[in-house]
């Protein structure tokens, strides 16, 4: 079902991961942004398109996790966009021979029963330096960042005051960081990425992110501190102070301790091997 949560702006939740899909209508159509996981979910937003009389004219995958670039061929076959590392990333995974495989692997079992990959990653990438999407509806601008995917993108819908913060600033989900190799510093891309979205997030009176609850404005702010906060203490080897795990957590996603324990692992394991205190 969709709510709206601003002036053309309408979400629909998907309850497994409590992702969010954001419709945006514009002036012949509708941009749908990580349109989803489920057939089931993706077969229903279509149908509720096809009531309010919207056509799908562009879609948006905020990065490149699995959960943000599946489409369902009801959605139609308007043009989905993503950064150009997004498209990438998609590009590469779908050049192995045996991708479907590699994909179902990694993918919950309790919806590969509902789910089909035939459109899975089929991105168009936004030239390098594109500040907004290009289409006819309201000027939504671009904000690319390193934290947590290579390639991750947050839209701010300007003439709305709507931030889609992909998998960011959630009220379920602990930040997520990217795998620690020996090219990259996920910490420090996640810091930059709050960084980048610090300003954005001045500009914003509701927030939708990736997953969980749609924030209003005195939440924005205080979501982006909660994120910063727990990325300082996994890097000084800190216990997070952070509802979202322990005891405190929403009852059925106590497993997003799981998440933490395992970043902390990584990191711990990353400064052993370099000899970096922490």
């Amino acid at each position: 079902m969709l709510r709206q949560v601003a002036e053309g702006v309408l979400v629909h939740r998907s309850e497994l991961l409590r992702n969010n899909t954001v419709v945006v209508q514009g002036q012949v159509g509708v941009l749908v942004i990580d349109a989803g996981i489920q057939d089931s979910d993706m077969a229903c937003l279509a149908n509720d398109l096809r009531e309010l009389g919207q056509p799908v004219v562009a879609g948006f995958s905020t990065h490149p996790d699995w959960d943000h670039v599946l489409w369902h061929a009801e959605l139609g076959e308007a043009p989905r966009y993503g950064t150009a590392r997004c498209a990438a990333r998609m590009r590469s995974v779908r050049s192995n021979t045996d991708w479907r495989t590699l994909v179902a692997e990694g993918l919950p079992s309790e919806i590969a029963d509902d789910m089909s990959l035939d459109l899975f990653g089929l991105i168009t990438d936004l030239p390098a330096e594109t500040t907004h999407i290009p289409w006819d509806g309201p000027q939504i601008r671009v904000i690319e960042h390193p934290a947590h995917s290579p390639g991750h993108a947050a839209l701010l819908i300007e003439e709305r005051g709507v931030l889609v913060a992909g998998d960011m600033l959630s009220d379920v989900f602990i930040p997520m960081l990217d795998d620690f190799t020996d090219t990259n510093d996920p910490i420090e891309e996640y810091l930059v990425g709050l960084r980048l979205l610090e300003p954005v997030v001045n500009d914003a009176t509701v927030l939708i992110p990736g997953h969980g609850s749609v924030g209003r404005a005195d939440q924005l702010r205080a979501r982006l501190e909660q994120d910063r906060a727990y990325v300082h203490a996994l890097r000084d080897g800190q216990a997070p102070d952070d509802p979202r795990i322990g005891p405190s957590a929403k009852p059925g996603w106590e497993w997003v301790s799981d998440i933490h324990e395992g970043q902390a692992q990584s990191l711990a394991r990353r400064n052993e091997r370099d000899g970096t205190p922490g």
